[in-house]
């Protein structure tokens, strides 16, 4: 069984006892459980649930595990003969969820 559900703006494909990384939940506590009711689709052994835009009475129940950070990702800057050059760094703060079950 999985569903597709939108966390925080972004569309995630979940399966029960998976972990996923979202983006920063400001104010979630570690080992606090969270609900996600925007769910999208429900695929049950092949019975497939879609929603318009969400299924009725659906939800994601998770657990968060832990707030961390990802890698560095360089950006480079570079105009040729110009002299220009600019380097950046960037981290993004993620969360790290269990999914604990998908009530359908």
């Amino acid at each position: 069984m999985y569903a597709i559900v939108e966390i925080l703006g972004q569309q995630f494909k979940v399966e029960a006892g998976q972990k996923v990384f979202v983006h920063r939940m400001e104010g979630a506590e570690r080992g606090s459980k969270v609900e996600f009711d925007k769910v999208l689709l429900i695929d049950n052994e092949g019975q497939v649930k879609v929603g318009a835009p969400a299924v009725e009475g659906a939800k994601v129940v998770a657990e968060i595990v832990s707030h961390v950070r990802g890698e560095k990702v360089l950006v480079f800057h570079k105009r040729r003969r110009k002299g220009y050059r600019k380097l950046n760094g960037h981290r993004q703060n993620f969360t790290e969820i269990l999914i604990n079950e998908i009530v359908a």
